[in-house]
């Protein structure tokens, strides 16, 4: 496993997440994580 640190924009701005995926992941799979994780921050 690897931690993988991820720019989202979202909402009009930047957020900086990391993301904890294996070193043959897909980079789009990683993204749609980062951007879940963003997404639950703002929604709770």
């Amino acid at each position: 496993m690897v931690q993988v640190t991820v720019t989202i924009d979202y909402l009009g701005k930047s957020y900086q997440t990391n993301v904890i995926a294996k070193p043959e992941e897909a980079e789009d799979v990683i993204f749609c994580r980062a951007l879940t994780q963003v997404k639950r921050q703002w929604t709770n």
